[in-house]
């Protein structure tokens, strides 16, 4: 059975070309960008040999056999395994909202459809929504139906979009916002299910919708009483 993950890369802005480039020959075409910058002190940018400068985030949908191939071009191509170039890493995935989203995010990569991945000991899940930009409120309405509390909003654009109108049957704007919203693990799945009959591919927002286990949290000490 394969595994499904958030792939998350942090490089230099100079870097995108090469990194979209490195996607695309493995198939990653659905991909959200962002832009930061550093914060880390002059120190540890010394120690750790990186330079102040601003920052490209990505975002992708990945299984482990295409990780595989990734991690290597990334290491020949981009070297990113060199101190101060940058860094990726995964999440796991441990719910997709539909089937056919399932297939829009992982289309052209090698993998089996597996059972819901549920992670002893989670009490928290962070529940990740792309919707259209202007639609953030609708999914939080959405999501406070079914007691989630607030949640976080940045803007993104999103690259290889062409193809959800085969998938999903709609054409999806460039333009999103990603909505980040940590809930306990039993509320979940009523979450997501609200957020897709209100603010999923039938409405404007166009949502896509799926979790990741949270293995420890700090600060949530209100909502653990409540």
């Amino acid at each position: 059975m394969s595994e499904i993950y958030l792939l998350m890369t942090i490089t230099k802005r100079t870097m995108g070309r090469q990194l979209m480039a490195c996607y695309e020959k493995n198939a990653l075409s659905t991909v959200l960008c962002t832009l930061a910058r550093g914060t880390a002190t002059s120190e540890i940018l010394d120690c750790l040999g990186l330079e102040l400068a601003e920052k490209m985030v990505t975002m992708t949908v990945i299984s482990d056999e295409t990780w595989k191939n990734v991690k290597r071009d990334m290491e020949d191509s981009l070297q990113i395994d060199v101190p101060g170039t940058g860094i990726a890493f995964l999440v796991p995935v441990s719910s997709v909202g539909g089937k056919t989203v399932f297939q829009f995010l992982l289309e052209g990569q090698s993998y089996e459809i597996e059972e819901e991945n549920v992670m002893k000991n989670t009490k928290y899940e962070l529940i990740i929504v792309i919707a259209n930009q202007g639609y953030s409120e609708l999914v939080m309405e959405a999501a406070r139906a079914q007691g989630a509390g607030g949640g976080t909003v940045i803007h993104a654009k999103g690259t290889g979009l062409e193809k959800a109108e085969k998938f999903l049957g709609v054409s999806i704007a460039d333009e999103k916002e990603m909505i980040f919203i940590v809930a306990k693990s039993e509320m979940k799945n009523s979450i997501m299910r609200s957020i897709m009959e209100k603010a999923g591919l039938e409405s404007k927002a166009k949502s896509v919708v799926f979790s990741l286990p949270v293995t420890d949290t700090a600060g949530l000490r209100l909502q653990e009483i409540q």
